[in-house]
């Protein structure tokens, strides 16, 4: 039975994270069920995307979607799991959110997350292919986002808004210069060396 076929007859998830490689922050996911009667435009390509166009297809895939659901692991989580893990974990807590629960959940990437309550099947570059996929990540990096504008202004100096925790020149210059906080990741060499 091809893909195209299975579509039609059962409810399919596409579920993908955001912020693996940050310093500081979650690693958020996504899950969303499309309604093949609704149609999105633009989900192609969702990683090169302006951050205005993500914003603007967030919210039509939020109207237009059978179901979605946004999760999250922590910092601590990240520590203490690895991000690998804290990146499946926060796609199972998304995947689980869903309401109507599907029926095969297509994941973003080379593992599927353990104890999903369904099928799963993992697609390399699924985020190119598959627009539930697309969606999620979307949804999943505007959520983000979103989180790392709140932590500019409890931490300000950091750069936040602008890097969004990324390991850029000036977040590292402002970790040197003003400190580890409690939204970074310990385990993450840079900052772990920092702690030393």
């Amino acid at each position: 039975m091809t893909l195209h076929a299975i579509t039609t007859a059962i409810l399919i998830a596409g579920t993908d994270e955001a912020g693996r490689g940050p310093l500081a922050g979650p690693v958020t996911a996504a899950a969303v069920i499309l309604d093949p009667s609704r149609p999105i435009a633009g989900l192609a390509d969702s990683k090169k995307l302006t951050e205005r166009r993500r914003e603007a297809l967030e919210k039509e895939i939020k109207e237009k979607a059978l179901a979605w659901a946004v999760a999250r692991a922590e910092v601590e989580e990240i520590d203490t799991l690895n991000i690998l893990h804290a990146s499946l974990l926060a796609m199972r807590r998304a995947v689980e959110a869903l309401s109507p629960a599907p029926q095969l959940a297509l994941v973003d990437g080379n593992r599927c997350p353990p104890s999903l309550p369904c099928r799963a099947e993992a697609i390399v570059r699924g985020d190119q292919t598959v627009p539930a996929i697309s969606a999620a990540y979307i949804l999943a990096k505007v959520a983000r986002d979103r989180e790392l504008l709140n932590l500019e202004a409890c931490y300000p100096g950091y750069g936040f808004a602008r890097h969004k925790g990324y390991p850029t020149r000036d977040h590292l210059e402002a970790l040197e210069l003003l400190g580890v906080t409690p939204v970074h990741r310990r385990s993450f060499g840079p900052v772990r060396k920092l702690l030393k």
